[in-house]
């Protein structure tokens, strides 16, 4: 378990992180989300011992990362798929750190199957794309058997059977009964991956909840309904909910359910060719709750 509290960084007169307090429990993949320059990678340096804090503390297991007798076999990481000697093959890179946290040889074999490098074993990581030092990075973070996992933006440069791959790997690891730390900008692999999220702006906490009720607290619901009559329907709406069009047949309604929707159809004897909830998207959540906390924002396109 990851436990938070308090945790505080200041660089100079900027403060990066403000009295965070937030928990990652056994069992669940946690989503750690926030704009750029929120205060996550810091959070995680912190939280790795990377940087010292100014005030709080981060632990794992109860322990702050430096006093772990053995890391690796206590929690996985993965924050620069890049750090790897260029001359060292993948194989050699584990090699050195099994050797160096007492784990077993055999397990770098296991780690290199489970990531899918087994064929590459014997390259050199210089030579390496992207997507395959993520892979390696992960294999890294695996090596130990760690009940703890914390991985920063691993989706990069992966192709879409890898994206899945690690969905799926990420799932079996909270199945497992491990805590599971991830951050990702990509909102729809986030959405279909994590139990839980905590998300950040410019340093502090804005939200600590599960992924379905983050969703649900942060968006409005909408009905898609597709009608012959969408004028006479308009109308009868316009009253107890909002109503936009969508196109010729078809409008979205805000503000009521789809049953009340549909009995109020058939009362007015309206003819509906679809009602369909929409459920509303992670990406939508997220950009509504943190659009005051974006550091750097493109300007708006104007028309001309």
């Amino acid at each position: 378990m990851i436990e938070v509290r308090g945790l505080t960084k200041r660089y100079g007169d900027v403060l990066a992180v403000d009295d965070l307090t937030f928990t990652v429990r056994p069992g669940e993949v946690t989503g750690f989300l926030g704009p750029n320059g929120a205060g996550k990678s810091t959070t995680l340096r912190m939280l790795l011992g990377l940087d010292a804090a100014s005030s709080g503390t981060a632990t794992v297991d109860g322990q702050p990362y430096a006093a772990l007798p053995a890391p690796l076999k206590a929690v996985g990481t993965l924050l620069d798929p890049g750090a790897v000697l260029p001359g060292r093959t993948a194989f050699h890179h584990l090699l050195a750190l099994a050797a160096g946290n007492g784990i077993p040889r055999g397990r770098v074999d296991d780690v290199l199957a489970e990531v899918g490098l087994e064929k590459a074993a014997r390259r050199r990581a210089g030579t390496f794309s992207l997507g395959m030092r993520q892979r390696l990075g992960i294999a890294a973070a695996l090596l130990g058997d760690p009940p703890v996992l914390v991985f920063d933006e691993p989706l990069n440069g992966l192709d879409p059977e890898g994206i899945v791959w690690i969905r799926t790997l990420m799932r079996r690891m909270a199945a497992e009964g491990r805590a599971v730390l991830m951050s990702s900008h990509l909102m729809s692999e986030m959405e279909l991956t994590a139990d839980h999220l905590i998300v950040i702006g410019r340093g502090r906490l804005i939200a600590d909840t599960t992924m379905k009720d983050f969703i649900e607290a942060h968006s409005e619901r909408e009905v898609l309904v597709r009608s012959p009559q969408t004028g006479t329907l308009r109308g009868m709406l316009a009253a107890a909910a909002q109503v936009r069009a969508e196109s010729g047949d078809t409008l979205i309604v805000t503000g009521m359910e789809a049953a009340e929707i549909g009995a109020l159809a058939s009362a007015g004897g309206v003819e509906l060719h679809e009602l369909a909830p929409r459920r509303a998207s992670l990406e939508k959540a997220f950009m509504d709750l943190t659009r005051d906390a974006v550091e750097y924002q493109a300007e708006k396109e104007t028309g001309r």
